[in-house]
């Protein structure tokens, strides 16, 4: 993964929904691949280095709550933000029960809120990945006093 790109998968059924925000996310510096059809989430997400996901809940084809579980279920770290037309406290609740990290409401007129999102998003991603590297070097370093401490056979 390259932490310096910021990728989004962004998976809506709206073509309008994905052009309008593909075009508003990029002039801000984001990398935004756009898919249709959701069904094709969990392919999507191996082929690409996407660790942030904006993810429509009412879709045809399948609900974004239940592919919400999927992709967590695939990638517990990756960092789904929903964005719905659906503006209920039950739609909220179960977004977050299930893994999301915020819900951001259509119409989207106004990209701050979901910038506000998505930058939350990637310093959470930042924490994980500098947990993981302090890990990586307390394991090497961990590994290297135990073989110097090793009695050598003569």
């Amino acid at each position: 993964m390259n932490r310096d790109r910021k990728t989004v998968l962004h998976i809506d059924d709206d073509p309008a929904i994905l052009r309008l925000v593909k075009a508003g996310l990029t002039k801000e510096g984001y990398e935004v691949i756009s898919l249709d059809d959701p069904m094709l989430a969990s392919q999507k997400m191996l082929e690409t280095d996407a660790n942030v996901v904006l993810l429509d809940v009412d879709m045809p084809s399948v609900d974004g709550l239940t592919l919400l579980k999927q992709l967590k279920s695939q990638d517990g770290g990756v960092q789904v933000i929903m964005i719905t037309g659906i503006v209920s406290i039950s739609t909220v609740l179960r977004s977050m029960r299930y893994g999301a990290e915020a819900c951001v409401f259509k119409p989207i007129t106004d990209l701050s809120p979901l910038l506000k999102c998505l930058d939350a998003a990637f310093v959470k991603l930042d924490h994980w990945w500098n947990s993981l590297l302090t890990l990586r070097s307390l394991q090497r370093k961990a590994d290297e006093s135990s073989t110097e401490s090793e009695p050598v056979a003569t």
